[in-house]
């Protein structure tokens, strides 16, 4: 059978066709670094080659004009599926941190070719999923570290965009604002909305295009792939105490089986728990707290976290942040089993609508315990990454009645549950919300129960 493949098989490294049947049609990658104009010909090759189930398109443009280019795949391509969960890959946020870029790029190709030749999971994933990948975040960075090289290279050149900005500082620091308002009984740390003056600062154009992105689609999950270290950190990233560096700080969501999922996939991640680069901290099984790590503020973790219903870890994928050619098939076969495609169907999903059977967008649906609620994307329809138990769930819209249900999520699961809702309008003692008198406003807003006995006088 002939092998099929994106390069000719005397392009690839020996040790990748070693791992080639000669029996059955296998995928073939070169395993070499790609400059930024190599990267957006092979992105666009790759959408070209499996044009039903990918297509590329920019969310901006770079400090230095470069494109910031992301390569989809789903089967309908283009377009939002009800109840199909989106993700996000997010690489090369730090220029510098070169391994993330590359490995995405694999994983474009690896997705095209082994759908066409029939992978049954990978052609179920494509099929039940919208998967966003942007290889490079920061192409100015990496012109600026490629040219060295990976023997010159040095620890920080090249992290940071054409303005010396470090992006994973750049994101609104919601998170203090949370911490300030978090003692508030009815305060809730959903989509928390961007401070005025965060716009005062300097914005790099490249976190306000990912902005723009993470706000324009439903992302469910998603992961942001670093270097220098060989660790899951998950939210949050800054600590609850300003004055302790290194304090765990966990969010209402439970992020460690998402983080620990990956790291157990990983060849060696969570084999050793005792420093593996030099670093003086401990980890459990290949994961740790972001903020026990090292807390530092405007963090895009974190910034989704608190402004969207995204949940997104850091992967921090080996100590050396721009390893030889030599090593990218190896780091390839250690880390192409990335789960976050599986990870993201599990919990619940499902569809918040009125009696007349229509979607209602921006519908909020509540776990009890949870202080943070999820919103329903354009045609009602949401996602909840839950672990398994009995929750008890609420979705509430403006204009009509909650609806409670209780569910019980088996440990044994192995997809997202439906739990859809039906939301009657919303009437008082006979009279609308929006006919209620001046004065009901006032208890409202000032958290106040109103008094229901007036209104039958009025």
């Amino acid at each position: 059978m002939r092998a099929a493949g994106f390069m000719g098989a005397s392009q690839i490294p020996q040790q990748a066709m070693s791992s080639l049947s000669p029996e059955e049609p296998s995928t073939i990658i070169q395993f070499t670094y790609t400059s930024n104009a190599q990267m957006y010909s092979l992105l666009k090759r790759t959408a070209a080659k499996c044009a039903q189930i990918s297509h590329v398109y920019s969310i901006g443009r770079s400090t230095e004009g470069r494109d910031l280019l992301v390569i989809e795949f789903t089967n309908n391509p283009g377009q939002h599926e009800l109840l199909e969960p989106e993700i996000k890959l997010v690489g090369n946020m730090h220029g510098n941190e070169v391994l993330g870029r590359q490995l995405l790029l694999y994983l474009a190709q690896y997705l095209c070719s082994e759908y066409t030749l029939g992978n049954q999971r990978i052609q179920t994933i494509i099929n039940t999923t919208r998967i966003h990948i942007l290889a490079s975040m920061n192409p100015d960075g990496y012109e600026l570290a490629a040219a060295e090289g990976h023997l010159l290279n040095g620890w920080t050149n090249g992290r940071t965009n054409a303005q010396n900005i470090d992006l994973n500082r750049n994101f609104p620091d919601l998170t203090s604002v949370f911490y300030r308002n978090r003692r508030s009984r009815h305060y809730r740390i959903d989509h928390i909305p961007i401070p005025d003056a965060y716009w005062f600062g300097k914005v790099a154009p490249e976190t306000y295009a990912v902005m723009k992105w993470i706000r324009s689609l439903p992302f469910v999950q998603s992961a942001s792939l670093h270097g220098g270290e060989l660790v899951v950190s998950y939210p949050f990233d800054f600590s609850r105490h300003p004055q302790e560096e290194r304090m765990f700080s966990p969010t209402p969501d439970d992020f460690k089986q998402l983080a620990r999922t990956y790291a157990d996939s990983h060849a060696t991640m969570s084999n050793n728990d005792t420093d593996r680069c030099g670093a003086s901290f401990y980890r459990t099984r290949g994961i740790i707290n972001g903020a026990l790590w090292y807390s530092f503020a405007g963090g895009m973790s974190d910034f989704n976290y608190l402004h969207t219903n995204c949940l997104e870890i850091t992967v921090e994928l080996g100590c050396d942040k721009f390893p030889s050619e030599a090593e990218l098939y190896p780091e390839w076969k250690r880390n192409k089993e990335l789960p976050v495609p599986d990870q993201v169907h599990r919990g619940i999903k499902g569809v918040v609508k009125d009696v007349d059977g229509n979607g209602l967008k921006g519908a909020t649906v509540s776990v009890r315990g949870i202080r943070k609620d999820v919103t329903t994307a354009e045609d009602g329809d949401y996602w909840r990454l839950l672990n398994p138990g009995t929750h008890i769930l609420t979705a509430t819209a403006k204009g009509y009645s909650r609806v409670t249900k209780r569910v019980h999520l088996p440990h044994n699961m192995n997809k997202a549950g439906r739990v859809d809702f039906v939301l009657p309008g919303a009437r008082e003692e006979g009279i609308e919300r929006q006919e209620k008198p001046w004065w009901w406003t006032y208890f409202s807003q000032s958290g106040m129960s109103p008094p229901h006995w007036l209104l039958r006088s009025v």
